[in-house]
């Protein structure tokens, strides 16, 4: 299985450990703010549970993202196919960080890091991410390694009921056109 390695972070595998912190990730309401709701700990565990059966099998996915110098899990970061019933395929970048880990630049150096993984060792064609129109900080992430956004790609997400966080936006980036990250 890869791990990924950036200046100041590690992508890894998920441990017994990840799990609590990830819970109280989960349940807090503005980590969670564009998202329909806050998971449950039993919620948060199945997703880890079910990232660390996608790294093992394919070798790559969503990894859970720590501080190199610390050892602290800050949230998770990765790869992933386009789940069907999109108006689009493709394989998806994407990041979501506890609060505390806000600011610091880790969600752009992770999603460099990733965006290297899926161009050079998978050869993908093109990488997309995908928010809700109103996520403005990952918004910038997006632009900020390189991403172009074209409002034809808008889209009611089928996923999310009705309401304010249904409009989405798809951020597309090809190789060559990413700005490569230092890991």
């Amino acid at each position: 299985m890869s791990e990924l390695r950036t200046a100041r972070l590690l992508l890894r595998e998920w441990r017994d450990s990840d799990l609590v912190p990830w819970a109280a990730m989960n349940a807090d309401p503005e980590v969670r703010r564009y998202f329909p709701g806050v998971l449950t700990p039993e919620q948060s565990a199945a997703s880890a549970a079910r990232f660390q059966g996608d790294l093992v099998r394919r070798g790559w996915g969503w990894w859970a993202v720590e501080v190199a110098a610390t050892g602290e899990f800050i949230g998770f970061a990765g790869l992933d196919p386009v789940e069907e019933g999109m108006p689009f395929t493709g394989v998806e970048a994407g990041w979501r960080l506890a609060r505390p880990a806000w600011g610091h630049g880790y969600a752009t150096e992770a999603a460099l890091a990733v965006v290297d993984f899926g161009f050079e060792k998978l050869g993908l064609p093109e990488i997309l991410a995908v928010t809700t129109a109103g996520n403005l900080r990952s918004r910038a992430v997006m632009r900020r390694i390189g991403m172009t956004y074209d409002p034809a790609d808008d889209f009611d997400d089928p996923d999310v009921p009705e309401g304010p966080l249904r409009p989405s936006v798809v951020y597309r980036l090809r190789p060559g056109h990413h700005r490569p990250g230092e890991g």
